[in-house]
C-alpha cells in the first residue's frame, strides 16, 4: 500500500467517468456535427488514467505532468466536440468538464507542495499555478457558454471575446493610449508624487498631520460617480479630466500609507540615529524612509488598479470619440457585447501588467525586507 498515495480529486473524477457512461452521448442526436465514438473513448482513457496514476506515489514532476496533460488533452477535445454544437451538449459532456477539472485541480496542490532549488523554477511555478486557475475559468466558462447556447448578448464565450480582441486591435489600441498611456500614467504619476511629498511636510509639521489626515479620509469616501462629472466640468472632456479623477483617487492612499510608514521605524533605531547626531532630513532618508518602503509600494499597488477604475469610469461623462469607458457605454448600448467584453479583457490584462511592474520594481527595492526575503524563500 505504500506504493499508492490516496488522491480524493482522482477518485471523484474516475467516480465522474462511471457516472457519465449511461448519459451518453455527450451532444444531442440532431447536433449538427456528433462527437466520434473514439474521440469519446479517448477522452475517458485520459481522464481515467491520469486519475489512476495520481493514486501512485510518483515524483511531484512526474504526477504534476501527468495531470496537467490528461486535464487539458480532455478539456480540449471537450471543447473542440462542441464547437458548432452549441446549445446540443448533454449530461455526460457537462460531467466529464467537472471530470477533467478535478485533475487539474490535482495538478494545482501537487505543484504548490514542490519547492525549487533555482530562482527561476520558482518564479515558474509561480506564474504555472495561477496560469491553470486562470486556463480553467475559460475553459468552464467556454464549455457552459457554448454547450448550454448561452445568447451572446448575455454572455458571449472567451473565443468570441479572443476572435473580437484580435480583429479590432486598432480600435482596442486607440482606446488604450486615450486611457491608459494618457489619463492613467498622466495621473497616476502627479497623484502618487503629490501624496507622497505632502506625506513628508504631513510628518515634518504636526498641524498639516493633524489637519489633512482627517480630511482625506473624508474625500477618499467620495464616491467617484459624483466626482468625476465635476472634474468634466472643470477640465473639459479630453483626458485632462480623467486624469484629475486619477489624482484624486491616488492622492490620499498614498498620503495615508506614507504617513503610516514613516512611523514604523522602531524607537529604539530612532534613539541611535540621536546618539549618532543625525538630523531630521538624515533620520528620514537613512532610517525612516526605508522602514516605510513597503508601505509606500502598498500604496503603489493599490493604486495602480484606482487608477485603471477611475478613468474608465470618469469616461461614462464626457470623453472624446475614444477610450475604454467611452467604447464600453457606446458598444453597451448597440449590445455589442463582445466588443464590451474585450475592452473588460483589455483593461484587465493591463491593471494586471501595471500591478506586477510595480511588484517586480517593489522586490528590487526592498529586497532586504524580511517579507520579501521570506516570499522568496
Amino acid at each position: 500500500m505504500r506504493s499508492f498515495h490516496f488522491s480524493w480529486q482522482g477518485m471523484l473524477a474516475i467516480l465522474l467517468c462511471l457516472l457519465a457512461i449511461p448519459a451518453l452521448p455527450m451532444l444531442a442526436t440532431d447536433a449538427a456535427a456528433p462527437v466520434s465514438s473514439g474521440t469519446t473513448f479517448v477522452i475517458f482513457i485520459l481522464i481515467a488514467a491520469a486519475a489512476a496514476l495520481s493514486f501512485m506515489r510518483l515524483s511531484a514532476d512526474l504526477s504534476a505532468a501527468t495531470l496537467f496533460f490528461g486535464a487539458h488533452a480532455a478539456g480540449w477535445l471537450l471543447l473542440a466536440g462542441i464547437s458548432g454544437n452549441e446549445g446540443k451538449a448533454q449530461a455526460s459532456f457537462f460531467i466529464l468538464i467537472a471530470a477533467a477539472w478535478l485533475l487539474a485541480w490535482r495538478c494545482v496542490s501537487v505543484l504548490s507542495s514542490m519547492r525549487s532549488h533555482s530562482t527561476a523554477g520558482n518564479y515558474t511555478l509561480r506564474l504555472l499555478i495561477p496560469a491553470i486557475f486562470g486556463i480553467w475559468i475559460l475553459i468552464i466558462w467556454e464549455a457552459v457558454t457554448r454547450g448550454a447556447g448561452v445568447s451572446l448578448v448575455l454572455l458571449p464565450p472567451p473565443s468570441a471575446i479572443g476572435a473580437r480582441i484580435v480583429n479590432s486591435i486598432p480600435t482596442l489600441w486607440i482606446d488604450v493610449r486615450q486611457t491608459i498611456l494618457t489619463a492613467v500614467l498622466i495621473g497616476y504619476i502627479i497623484g502618487c508624487a503629490s501624496g507622497f511629498v505632502v506625506a513628508i511636510l504631513a510628518d515634518r509639521f504636526a498641524f498639516l498631520r493633524r489637519g489633512l489626515l482627517p480630511i482625506g479620509n473624508l474625500v477618499s469616501a467620495l464616491p467617484i460617480i459624483g466626482v468625476a462629472p465635476i472634474m468634466v466640468m472643470w477640465f473639459g472632456f479630453d483626458w485632462q479630466s480623467k486624469a484629475a479623477v486619477v489624482v484624486i483617487m491616488t492622492f490620499f492612499p498614498m498620503l495615508v500609507n506614507t504617513v503610516t510608514g514613516l512611523a514604523a521605524a522602531g524607537n529604539m533605531e530612532r534613539d541611535l540615529m540621536r546618539t549618532y547626531a543625525s538630523g531630521y532630513w538624515q533620520t528620514l532618508f537613512k532610517l525612516r524612509l526605508p522602514a516605510a518602503a513597503p508601505f509606500i509600494f502598498n500604496a503603489l499597488k493599490i493604486n495602480s488598479t484606482l487608477a485603471l477604475i477611475g478613468a474608465i469610469v470618469a469616461e461614462f461623462f464626457g470623453t472624446p470619440m475614444s477610450g475604454m469607458g467611452f467604447r464600453i457605454s457606446t458598444e453597451n448600448g448597440r449590445l455589442n457585447l463582445d466588443m464590451v467584453w474585450a475592452e473588460i479583457a483589455v483593461a484587465a490584462i493591463a491593471g494586471s501588467v501595471f500591478y506586477g511592474i510595480v511588484a517586480i520594481i517593489e522586490r528590487m527595492v526592498t529586497f532586504w525586507h524580511p517579507s520579501i526575503r521570506g516570499g522568496q524563500a
